[in-house]
């Protein structure tokens, strides 16, 4: 592609690499990025209140797209701009389909406040068991009535014995496209949205706000939940380390995260800011 007119980049997996941390290598290029007035999203699967170490140490104070496409964050207002929400009536009932076609399964909610650092323990909800590693002082243990009681952004559901792949074919063959159901790790966690809310539906509301046609857009990921990213951006990466299914719709495969695959790709356009000390994710 030509010049990009935007950057967007999964996290997880792709922006950061080894221990959780950016290297030295892309915190510079994302700052070169940044200082040449390109816009650079994060689009991850993190909540809002997980992304502020990372944009404060790159110096990203722009909007932001967050769970999975669910809510755009601007983080330089920390203030929730828009959110889609999955309604209480279809949690209700996609929650205890799901338990009687996954046995054993534990669920737990993500719900939305106004800021990203507003009353933290009511963002996270679970049930007893949900052994996901969520911090103690971040989430709020409540029976499934309560979880699935208030509209949330995101349901995630927990299978010990299973992985995330058997889980998404399990659940799509039953509820279809009732909501939107994705996975960004491997071992047995599906995360699902309300029908039509992904990566690319957040990523394209920010670049609507910004006036930048997907044609002009850079895309980096490396899990199921950055296909419908990938797919629509203009130039689309995966990262070597990512799933297979991304490869086949990749404009390009780069290097590892921990190889520094996403500064490799923007090297080529923009020269990389000073050095900085690797940042905690």
């Amino acid at each position: 592609m030509g010049s990009p007119r935007l950057v967007a980049s999964d996290v997880d997996g792709t922006l950061l690499g080894a221990l959780e941390q950016v290297s030295e290598r892309t915190a510079a290029a994302a700052r070169g990025v940044v200082d040449a007035g390109i816009p650079f999203v994060l689009v991850t699967g993190r909540p809002p209140r997980w992304l502020p170490p990372v944009t404060e140490a790159l110096g990203i104070r722009g909007l932001t797209v967050c769970s999975n496409g669910a809510i755009v964050y601007d983080a330089h207002a920390d203030r929730v701009v828009s959110a889609s929400l999955l309604d209480a009536v279809t949690l209700h009932d996609i929650a205890h389909v799901l338990r009687e076609i996954l046995p054993g399964c534990r669920f737990a909610v993500e719900r939305c406040m106004s800021s990203a650092r507003d009353r933290v323990p009511e963002q996270a909800l679970a049930e007893e068991g949900f052994g996901h590693g969520w911090p103690d002082s971040e989430i709020t243990i409540a029976p499934l009535g309560e979880l699935v009681g208030h509209d949330a952004v995101k349901l995630l559901v927990l299978h010990e014995s299973m992985n995330s792949a058997q889980m998404a074919e399990a659940a799509g063959q039953v509820l279809g496209e009732r909501v939107q159901i994705t996975y960004s790790m491997g071992l047995g966690l599906l995360e699902i949205s309300a029908p039509g809310v992904h990566k690319a539906s957040g990523l394209a509301e920010v670049a609507r706000e910004l006036g930048v046609g997907a044609e002009d857009v850079l895309a980096f990921g490396d899990m199921p939940n950055d296909l419908p990213m990938l797919e629509w951006a203009g130039y689309g990466v995966a990262m070597g380390n990512a799933h297979e299914d991304l490869f086949a719709v990749a404009d390009e495969v780069t290097v590892e995260h921990s190889a520094d695959g996403v500064a490799r790709v923007l090297e080529r356009w923009w020269t990389p800011a000073g050095p900085t000390a690797p940042v905690a994710g």
